[in-house]
């Protein structure tokens, strides 16, 4: 995978934009002290590169009526089906988050349920007939904290002209 540098004034918008996506682009421009044309280029920029990726709401699932947050370990009994099992998880709506994972896994997913019985019927009805040979399942009693991957220590362009 490539990845690109960030100079200092991309990573003061990003700063920026973490803390409120909402965040008027002329407001970006007055702390990072550069012309709201240039903020709109750079974050142009940013996501043309993949950098960023959009902006979206979140919602508390809990507040919704999700009260069961779990963690599943998958393992495929034909792990050649790979693309097929992804494609039938996306189609699954409690189904929020898919990994590829190193160790005993084939996969790793985050699940939405209702409640416990909820969470049932989604691993039996809908994840045991993607051809499973087992799964192992971790209960979320509730999440401590979720932020976005920190800026404060990767290198940037500036590190490369010290160096």
């Amino acid at each position: 995978m490539s990845h690109r540098k960030l100079d200092s004034l991309d990573k003061k918008i990003i700063e920026l934009i973490l803390k409120d996506a909402r965040i008027p682009f002329l407001e970006v421009a007055r702390e990072c002290n550069v012309s709201g044309a240039a903020i709109h280029q750079r974050i142009q920029k940013l996501t043309n590169l993949g950098i960023l990726k959009g902006s979206q709401y979140v919602v508390d699932a809990e507040k919704i009526g999700y009260e069961t947050c779990a963690y599943i370990g998958l393992f495929l009994k034909d792990p050649e089906r790979f693309d097929e099992v992804i494609e039938a998880l996306r189609k699954i709506p409690e189904v929020v988050e898919c990994h590829y994972t190193t160790g005993g896994f084939d996969m790793f997913i985050k699940i939405y349920a209702y409640n416990n019985h909820h969470l049932l019927t989604v691993i039996h009805d809908k994840l045991q007939p993607l051809g499973l040979s087992r799964s192992e399942t971790i209960i979320s009693f509730h999440e401590a904290f979720n932020r976005p991957v920190s800026l404060l220590d990767i290198p940037g362009e500036e590190d490369d002209e010290e160096g």
